[in-house]
């Protein structure tokens, strides 16, 4: 990839409603503008903008934080009228400021422009997501949203009985459980859909299958995995993947005063470590690889929660390792020396 090509550098800061731009070039820094965030404004005023400026598709980069569906306009003005697209994770840009106070869009869209120039060799391509795990992605976060509230609902439930009169309790639950049955019906209507455009991509319905072969790991798991690398093309090893959910121990050493454990770090994907949480405990129920190593290991001393740790770290390994493979998971394959022995 040749950065060297791009000479003009375009910061922009998104929000919901407007965009802020700001323009690094060779002869300085122009201050932008804001505009409405929708597609008919961006490419109206983007084609302006490069002609005002003398600035070529080919010499130009437009940077932006990655915020959500709000980056919606902006990705789908870059990829119909060919703009060089690079998204990039906001903590990035905010770690790379140094000390910053205050905070302001037109000047975050000026740190962007910034960065993008002094960090060009970071850059890569936005790619966009393949519509099919676009879909899927967005019918799921719209699945977790009703699994929430019906789990809200169950809690007020369970938490109001016998503390308040009976009849208005049984009038409430009514009220409720009405809401709760319209929920399942939503919530089985999106995993009926999910499955079905899973079935209709031969290559993710192969991979759910063969996640959902291992031991605690269901199809929300699964599903949320494959969607978070887009179909396994997105990171080189499970270690990356642990890095990015938050389960990969790192050192916690300096100089000759602090030596302390290694340790995970916040700065994860919460509600992926969360469902690899919820699969590691899973697999420890009843026999198998994952009871014998738990308790073997809790035997020995060791943190119950440490353990669990290390187990979700070897349901991200075999994961990886049946999808390069392409195989279905045999526990008996796995139960190496290393694992009756570690």
């Amino acid at each position: 990839m040749q950065h060297d090509l791009f000479t003009d550098f375009i910061g922009i800061d998104i929000s919901k409603t407007k965009l802020d731009l700001c323009l690094h070039c060779p002869k300085g820094t122009i201050e932008g503008t804001t505009l409405k965030n929708s597609e008919t404004v961006i490419t109206k005023y983007l084609a302006k903008y490069f002609n005002e400026h003398g600035l070529t598709k080919g010499s130009t980069v437009i940077c932006a934080e990655y915020t959500g569906h709000y980056i919606y306009p902006l990705v789908q003005v870059c990829k119909r009228e060919g703009y060089a697209l690079w998204l990039e994770a906001g903590q990035q840009v905010k770690a790379s400021a140094g000390l910053v106070r205050g905070k302001e869009d037109a000047v975050d869209a000026k740190r962007i422009a910034l960065y993008a120039k002094r960090f060009i060799d970071r850059y890569r391509p936005f790619e966009p997501t393949d519509r099919t795990l676009e879909e899927i992605g967005l019918l799921q976060r719209e699945m977790d949203t009703y699994i929430a509230d019906r789990t809200k609902y169950k809690g007020q439930l369970k938490d109001m009985k016998g503390f308040m009169p009976e009849d208005v309790y049984n009038k409430r639950k009514k009220r409720m459980e009405r809401l709760k049955r319209e929920l399942d019906r939503m919530i089985i209507s999106l995993e009926v859909e999910i499955d079905r455009l899973f079935k209709k991509n031969e290559t993710l319905d192969r991979q759910l299958k063969v996640l959902t072969s291992i031991k605690g790991i269901g199809p929300r798991t699964a599903i949320a995995a494959i969607f978070a690398t887009r179909a396994f093309s997105r990171f080189k090893s499970a270690r990356q993947f642990c890095c990015h959910i938050g389960i990969a121990p790192f050192p916690f050493k300096s100089g000759s005063s602090i030596n302390g454990k290694a340790r995970v770090s916040q700065r994860a994907d919460k509600r992926l470590k969360t469902l690899f949480h919820l699969a590691a405990i899973s697999s420890i129920r009843g026999k198998g690889e994952f009871r014998t190593y738990f308790d073997r290991k809790v035997s020995q001393g060791k943190n119950k929660m440490s353990v669990i740790n290390a187990i979700r770290g070897k349901l991200v390994h075999r994961i990886f390792a049946l999808i390069r493979d392409n195989r279905m998971y045999v526990e008996d394959l796995y139960l190496s020396k290393t694992d009756l022995l570690v």
